[in-house]
């Protein structure tokens, strides 16, 4: 069964830094980009950052400069870097990538979620 599993959420100071893991396990033929979510309080899930399979990023204006998504060197990890830790960055952290198997073929998948909380 495929699945994602993340790790590296918590509890940190303002201006402080936290690392996320996501790694895909199962039997897997394929993995397409992959990418990092967020779901603060009341608020609509928002993508964060995205990986392509080329290596090519892309960050949401709010986070630019301060996270950095990256690719482990199996291609089936994905962390993100988060400096410089806002307030406004508390939220649940969630991978997602598409990906293929051979029981499923193509589809989504959603890790279960990390919880970050940056106090003032």
């Amino acid at each position: 069964q495929v699945q994602l599993e993340e790790s590296g959420g918590g509890t940190v100071q303002a201006g402080g830094s936290l690392r996320l893991s996501c790694a895909a396990s199962g039997s897997i033929l394929s993995i397409n980009p992959m990418s990092w979510y967020r779901q603060a309080p009341g608020k609509q899930r928002e993508l964060v950052a995205h990986i392509a399979s080329s290596g090519a990023t892309n960050y949401a204006d709010s986070v630019k400069g301060r996270f950095t998504i990256s690719r482990g060197d199996a291609k089936n990890t994905v962390y993100l870097q988060m400096n410089s830790l806002k307030p406004d960055d508390t939220a649940v952290y969630y991978c997602y990538a598409q990906l293929s198997s051979p029981s499923t073929g193509w589809r989504t998948y959603w890790g279960q979620g990390t919880q970050v909380t940056v106090s003032s």
